[in-house]
């Protein structure tokens, strides 16, 4: 079994208050699963922290095409609890999924998946992030051609994930994480690359990468120096040595 290590922590909602995560981490025999929830652009009882706890549930099993997987995942959510396409709850999906040959991965929307090998490989999903500024409302580009897309509840979604396999001797370390943790890197410039999260990592824990991008929020309240829709966003963070 590889050395799984993990690290979470609640942000704020959007009135600046302090409420549950609504990122998921899920760790299988042969996989991680990293789920960041966002609520549903017709609010209901069922927010994005329920969308990702529910699809996290159905996650139980990754043993076929991580795609397929996903899918079947997806319809069966939709199914049970009557979701409708365009007006639910949804939620990113980044897996890494390891075999004694390969590691397989896939992303849905920004939560990225980073291998560690000879060179760093990053497989990220900017479709949602390249929207930004260029659209009014990012919620009405949700799982459409132009927009991006994201596990709520129509499995094709899973069809448009980015995926990537990696040799066994090419990835000893994987890490899967979530926007609240990917800004550092993407959005902050507050390490200089994946690396140096990594590096932060292993030498002084996972908590300590949380630390330094709540730091530098905190000296942000505003949030004027980045834009943001609030001040803390949720984090996750698994790594995982092989």
């Amino acid at each position: 079994m590889p050395e799984i290590i993990t690290a979470e922590r609640a942000g704020v909602g959007l009135d600046g208050r302090p409420r549950p995560t609504e990122d998921r981490i899920v760790v299988l025999p042969n996989a991680v699963v990293v789920l960041d929830g966002a609520t549903s652009p017709t609010p209901a009882e069922r927010d994005g922290g329920w969308h990702s706890r529910a699809l996290a549930a159905e996650l139980t099993s990754l043993d076929g095409d991580l795609a397929d997987d996903l899918a079947r995942a997806i319809g069966r959510l939709a199914d049970r609890f009557g979701l409708v396409p365009g007006d639910s709850p949804s939620s990113t999906v980044a897996i890494a999924r390891w075999t004694d040959e390969t590691v397989d991965a896939l992303v849905l929307a920004d939560s990225p998946v980073v291998a560690f090998g000879a060179r760093t490989d990053v497989l990220a999903d900017h479709r949602l992030r390249d929207l930004r500024g260029k659209v009014s409302r990012i919620t009405d580009w949700r799982n459409r051609e132009g927009g991006f897309w994201v596990a709520e509840a129509d499995p094709a979604a899973a069809y448009r994930a980015v995926r990537r396999t990696w040799r066994r001797d090419e990835a000893h370390t994987v890490l899967l994480a979530t926007d609240g943790v990917s800004c550092g890197v993407d959005d902050y410039g507050l390490f200089a690359d994946w690396r140096e999260v990594l590096d932060i990592t292993l030498a002084k824990g996972p908590e300590a990468v949380l630390d330094e991008i709540r730091a530098a929020e905190a000296g942000d309240p505003e949030r004027t120096r980045w834009r943001r829709s609030k001040v803390h966003d949720d984090q996750a963070l698994a790594v995982v040595r092989f």
